[in-house]
């Protein structure tokens, strides 16, 4: 399909937006506004990508939908380079002491690997990664304690740091998917 071509990356990455032009459909700018630079793998939006493209396999059983999500969730993986594997806010931020990390992304990516590793025949690396994760999203740096971060569970998310906005702090989805993500873990039946 041309149009998912024209999203992604040979590295199974994508863009965050992609415009067409409506006459005829020549693509006209690719971008990746919340993320680090237009050809960078913004955290969040590879793991919408993962999460939505293993949801459309789901459903549909089409396998270009399943492909699609194999391809970003290798590419998550080998690209991931923080040692408790949550992700910096963008795969090609620059790493550095004060480069904040997205739990949000974290917890979509659980949650998406939790589901993927139910589709596929080899999917024990996806179980096993999604699985990682929610360790880590369960830990002291990350699950806060009762009573604070606002009534929040996680800490440490990003909403768009190019705008200056939600940097390093609690965010709504962040908690609903890493419930989704424990959700999945707790009734899994791989």
């Amino acid at each position: 399909d041309k149009t998912m071509e024209n999203q992604y990356r040979p590295d199974g990455s994508c863009f965050h937006v992609v415009d067409y032009d409506p006459t005829t459909g020549a693509v006209l700018h690719r971008q990746t506004a919340q993320g680090y630079a237009d050809n960078s793998a913004w955290a969040r939006g590879q793991a919408w990508a993962l999460y939505g493209y293993t949801e459309c396999y789901a459903e549909t059983r089409n396998p270009v939908f399943l492909q699609q999500a194999v391809n970003i969730a290798k590419m998550m993986m080998q690209r991931v380079t923080t040692q408790d594997h949550i992700p910096y806010w963008d795969y090609d931020a620059p790493a550095g002491k004060c480069t904040p990390r997205d739990v949000s992304a974290a917890c979509i990516t659980a949650s998406a690997m939790l589901e993927l590793s139910k589709l596929v025949s080899d999917g024990k690396v996806y179980f096993n990664y999604g699985e990682a994760l929610l360790k880590q999203l369960s830990s002291p740096r990350y699950l806060a304690r009762s009573g604070t971060n606002e009534g929040f569970l996680l800490m440490h998310s990003v909403g768009s740091l190019p705008n200056g906005s939600e940097i390093d702090t609690p965010i709504n989805y962040a908690d609903y998917y890493f419930l989704e993500a424990l959700y999945r873990y707790l009734h899994y039946k791989g």
